[in-house]
């Protein structure tokens, strides 16, 4: 993507976050990592209390993570729990705070909706995102995300040369 130092970052509870984060790095050919909470949260005990903890904007302790100071841009990826980012996603973005230079985000959802997602990603980053991309996990799971995948990178691109 032009000639900007990119870092895609995601957190993926059920791999369905992973499979868009690495759809976009074959396309981008850019950095990835995946953020890794040291909480298990698998099974349905982790899934509920991944809900609550997200409900309450609760941060989690993650294995050690890159600084993304040295990015031009930080595409942040997070599941949807309980209408909020998951709690890694969170945590990193509070973590960095200050340090981005210029994001986009990506999310994907099973029956949530994203109502505090975006307007909290924004906050606790500091940030106005160049683009942002809302999957369904059904489209991910389908391969039927490809086009929005495509609009959303085009975005970003558009708009990281225009700033």
């Amino acid at each position: 993507m032009t000639d900007k130092k990119t870092l895609i970052v995601y957190y993926s509870r059920s791999g369905v976050t992973k499979k868009v984060a690495n759809a976009i790095r074959d396309i981008l050919k850019c950095d990835i990592e995946e953020i890794k909470d040291t909480k298990k949260r698998s099974g349905f005990l982790g899934f509920l209390t991944a809900g609550r903890d997200a409900m309450f904007n609760r941060d989690t302790v993650l294995e050690e993570t890159t600084d993304p100071s040295s990015y031009d841009i930080v595409l942040i990826g997070t599941p949807v729990w309980a209408g909020n980012m998951s709690c890694p996603i969170g945590t990193y973005i509070r973590k960095y705070k200050g340090k981005f230079n210029d994001v986009a985000f990506f999310t994907t959802l099973g029956s949530a909706n994203t109502s505090k997602t975006y307007t909290n990603m924004e906050k606790f980053s500091e940030k106005s995102p160049l683009a942002k991309l809302t999957l369904n996990q059904k489209e991910v799971e389908n391969d039927e995300y490809k086009k929005s995948l495509d609009e959303f990178i085009q975005e970003i691109i558009g708009n990281a040369i225009n700033r």
